[in-house]
């Protein structure tokens, strides 16, 4: 194809892998997009329902995806004995562990709740020390599912057999196995005015960043599918040799 000076000669290679390489940049765009628009009506959606009234924890189906985020009140005994400590949580730059303690409920049930942020110690190989109530505890907070790699790696259950377990994400049929009791298909996360946690000032962030972590993860794929269109016309265009 000729343009003026200009002749569009592309070679078949090249335009094989733009039509394979473009729709690809272009798709994982859309997704990141769309990762975007969910964070933002999950954030939209934590800051209604964080300032509702606490319902009990019993008037509430946790494995109902609609009530992510409601704000409940129970009642139970923590297991203090029988702690997790979710790994990888980092915060302010430092690393540390989420500490998830299941609260025994009296109907021989738990669930786990989010006590706050860890941090990680000297090494791996000491855990830190938790201060757990025995008595008879009442806590309020907001249903969440725990934090959820996009790769699970590691056991679930926690490589050691010590307590507290280190475990790199929560699958809540391997530890009710291992604890030994039922377990609820959700979380609390406790209030940060409540006693018996540790830092804590939960934010929406869902998987470690916010949506605006996501725009920009998209306009880079958009820019590398722009750059390489860019690339295969630039290669394949040849000015023409001045006629005799």
């Amino acid at each position: 194809m000729r343009l003026g000076v200009w002749v569009f000669r592309p070679g078949r290679a090249a335009t094989l892998a733009t039509l394979l390489l473009a729709p690809v940049l272009l798709t994982l765009g859309v997704w990141q997009l769309d990762r975007a628009r969910q964070k933002t009506e999950w954030q939209a959606t934590f800051a209604a329902r964080s300032k509702l009234p606490p319902i009990p924890l019993s008037a509430v189906n946790v494995a109902d995806a609609a009530n992510r985020y409601r704000r409940v009140v129970a009642s139970g005994r923590y297991d203090g004995a029988h702690q997790v400590l979710l790994d990888n949580q980092v915060r302010a730059g430092q690393p540390g562990y989420h500490v998830l303690t299941p609260l025994r409920l009296g109907g021989g049930d738990a669930i786990l709740v989010n006590r706050g942020w860890i941090a990680l110690g000297a090494s791996r190989q000491t855990l830190p020390v938790l201060a757990t109530p025995t008595e008879i505890v009442t806590v309020s907070g907001w249903l969440a599912p725990p934090a959820n790699p996009g790769l699970r790696l590691g056991d679930a259950g926690g490589s050691d057999a010590r307590w507290p377990r280190v475990t790199p994400y929560v699958e809540y049929e391997r530890l009710a196995a291992i604890l030994g009791y039922p377990l609820q298909p959700a979380l609390i996360l406790l209030e940060p005015a409540a006693p018996d946690g540790y830092e804590r000032d939960w934010q929406p962030r869902f998987s470690g960043f916010g949506p605006e972590r996501h725009h920009g993860y998209a306009a880079q794929w958009f820019a590398l599918a722009a750059a390489l269109v860019i690339l295969y016309l630039a290669a394949s265009a040849r000015r023409s040799p001045p006629s005799e």
